[in-house]
């Protein structure tokens, strides 16, 4: 386990240095004038390009520069300085903020897309067929037709404005009762596949040979599906699930812009539509992070629920 893990490790370096690179050369490499680049739409000042030039290494020119400024802005990320914004405001204390909101909403979608998901899954594997069966696939058919750009509006307007169940907006400070709506929505997609996949995988399961060498041991169904059909269906479950959670740690944009949640993908969003190169590859590092370690304890849980992996 110890040597399955190292390798794991060393593979996310690799994917951190290569993610992290491409990101930074899509903001700052090729650009006629970096500088203005860095502004965006604004006119730049004398005074401020003398400063954005010291600033950010900016008179080193050529493929040497553009790598003396990545490894610069490397060594002081590994040091826990995600720079500044175009703005002024220091990265790290802008993800501060960003960070606990995403949280809780990443928390409230997950936690919907477990307790509902999964479950209606495995019941829906066990009574394969069945109403319950035809009704879920029918309904998460339906979810995974409609596009979240689609959906959250939707949902807003009728929970939000005209049912009025749940606050329309989250607004700055927003409480578990603001988020609970946009963590269904931003959960429902996540639902709908965990639903399919555990369906798909328990139905398989039960229909393999070692299920019906327990059942002619006299096992009780209970007892065959809790410890032997589980175990082998969660694997592709887990692995979804892990993944997925990257995705929603990572914040969703359309999700926190339409419920005016300031989390990191409604601030990823601004500083994108704002052109703010330094705040988007800090906000894209942290997230490279964010997925690699997501992916890292999906690997380890997966080794544990087949330890055939390990050994590969």
């Amino acid at each position: 386990m110890v040597r399955f893990i190292l390798r794991r490790l060393l593979q996310m370096v690799l994917a951190f240095f290569g993610t992290t690179l491409i990101v930074y050369a899509l903001m700052f490499a090729g650009q006629g004038d970096p500088i203005q680049a860095l502004a965006g739409e604004r006119p730049v000042t004398d005074a401020q390009r003398a400063y954005l030039t010291e600033k950010f290494h900016l008179d080193r020119t050529g493929i040497d520069g553009f790598f003396y400024r990545y490894f610069d802005y490397i060594r002081n990320l590994l040091q826990g300085d995600l720079g500044e914004s175009l703005t002024g405001r220091q990265i790290g204390d802008i993800l501060a903020a960003a960070w606990p909101v995403t949280i809780k909403l990443a928390l409230i979608a997950m936690t919907v897309t477990v307790l509902v998901g999964v479950t209606a899954g495995v019941l829906a594997g066990i009574r394969r067929a069945s109403i319950f069966d035809n009704s879920t696939l029918l309904l998460t058919l339906v979810v995974l037709a409609v596009p979240t750009i689609v959906l959250a509006p939707i949902a807003q307007y009728l929970l939000g404005v005209r049912w009025q169940l749940f606050p329309p907006t989250a607004g700055a400070d927003p409480d578990f009762y603001a988020l609970l709506l946009p963590g269904i929505v931003l959960g429902s997609l996540s639902l709908a596949t965990a639903l399919r996949l555990t369906r798909t995988s328990v139905a398989e399961n039960l229909r393999a040979d070692y299920v019906r060498t327990a059942r002619s041991k006299g096992l009780v169904k209970r007892r065959i599906v809790s410890v032997h059909v589980l175990r082998n269906s969660l694997i592709p479950v887990v692995t979804f699930l892990g993944v997925e959670l990257g995705n929603l740690m990572g914040g969703a944009i359309i999700t926190e812009g339409v419920f005016n949640i300031p989390g990191v993908g409604f601030n990823l969003f601004r500083a994108i539509r704002t052109e703010d190169g330094p705040l988007v590859v800090g906000i894209v590092s942290v997230l490279v992070v964010v997925y690699l370690v997501a992916n890292l304890v999906v690997d380890v849980l997966y080794a544990v629920l087949d330890p055939r992996i390990r050994y590969e």
